[in-house]
């Protein structure tokens, strides 16, 4: 399974074992400052939904795996309407991957509806 595999696909279930933490020092020196971070969010309930709008709010991106909610209920909805509305707010973007996942971006940010190696 490759490393997009891992992030983004896939129907399984994912722990905190399954992210590998990697050092930077071996990457960069280290003294470029991030403007902004991608976050890794597991929605559950409407109360994991504020953690994610605060993130986009403060310019950072937001991966979000919604496996744990009920398709069925009405809270999915509720709360991906939230987040469609906070980036219209911050004219960001937002994506639904599949059934499981949803990508929101601060502003200035757009997610491409293509993937990469296919043309439309």
């Amino acid at each position: 399974m490759g490393l997009m595999s891992k992030i983004l696909g896939g129907n399984q279930s994912r722990t905190v074992e399954d992210y590998a933490e990697l050092n930077l020092e071996d990457v960069s020196d280290g003294s470029a400052e991030a403007t902004m971070q991608v976050h890794i969010a597991e929605v559950s309930g409407q109360a994991d939904a504020i953690d994610i709008k605060d993130a986009v709010y403060d310019g950072d991106i937001v991966i979000a795996d919604i496996t744990r909610l009920r398709t069925e209920d009405s809270t999915v909805e509720h709360i991906v309407d939230e987040l469609r509305q906070v980036a219209q707010e911050v004219n960001g973007d937002i994506v639904r991957k599949g059934e499981d996942q949803m990508i929101i971006t601060p502003t200035g940010i757009h997610i491409s509806r293509e993937k990469l190696g296919q043309k439309a």
